[in-house]
């Protein structure tokens, strides 16, 4: 048998607690579990710049989870309405999908900020434990957190954050590895930001705002000199300078 419970909303009037929990939960949005969120977050990350679906596949490669794992979770996302998905033709996110997904991308760069400019964190150091923090549900302990930092337009690797309204700012950097010989340029951000490359960056002396000089690019190899901050020429391979975002100096 139900209990029925009743509370006090108005004076000398009592509301059915559990009539009045159902229709309460029907007022909020669906909720997300962490795996579910990480799996959105992958979807968005494979999607950008592309326009055709994503595999399974490459799904599986970035979870380390076999496809017949991924492709059990894909189905669920789509139940939920968060994915586009048909087997063996890969997967695409929903408006919902994008919007779950660009709010968590929003969370982690903001936590990376708050980590590097607040707590000390070096950039290499923060990306793991964002990844925990990003998943607190507080719309409000966001909101301030990004006035608290100043409504910060990038995060410590130089990549663009969110808008609340989930509006994903192109800040239009290109890739070192597509600059000529003579050309200028202000280091800006990284496409990769595991912890090994951006320690890679740090032995190079390289950093957000170091200014690039480009002295010579290899033909063979498509390697490339560079004087950073004025310092003698150095060369960086292809593989490091394609994750390298620069603008124009």
């Amino acid at each position: 048998m139900m209990i029925q419970k009743y509370f006090l909303v108005e004076p000398k009037k009592l509301i059915n607690t559990n009539k009045f929990l159902l229709l309460n939960s029907k007022c909020h949005k669906m909720s997300t579990s962490f795996a579910e969120e990480n799996y959105l977050k992958i979807i968005y990350r494979l999607s950008e710049g592309h326009e055709d679906d994503i595999s399974t596949n490459a799904v599986a490669e970035l979870t380390q989870t076999k496809a017949a794992s991924v492709t059990d979770m894909l189905r669920k996302l789509a139940e939920k309405g968060w994915v586009h998905y048909q087997k063996y033709q890969g997967v695409r996110l929903s408006p919902e999908g994008e919007k779950i997904a660009l709010g968590i991308v929003r969370k982690h760069r903001l936590w990376e900020v708050f980590l590097v400019e607040k707590m000390g964190f070096n950039w290499d150091e923060v990306h793991e434990i964002a990844e925990q923090l990003e998943h607190i549900e507080s719309d409000s302990l966001i909101e301030k957190l990004d006035a608290f930092l100043e409504y910060p337009k990038t995060d410590p690797h130089g990549d663009p954050i969110p808008t609340k309204n989930g509006v994903m700012p192109d800040l239009g950097y290109l890739h070192l590895s597509d600059m000529k010989a003579g050309k200028r340029c202000v280091l800006m951000g990284v496409a990769k930001d595991s912890a090994v490359f951006l320690q890679l960056l740090n032995k190079m002396q390289l950093s957000l705002g170091s200014a690039l000089h480009v002295q010579e690019v290899n033909a063979f190899d498509r390697s490339i000199s560079v004087s950073i901050d004025n310092a003698p020429a150095a060369f960086i391979s292809h593989e490091v300078a394609k994750n390298i975002l620069v603008k124009l100096a």
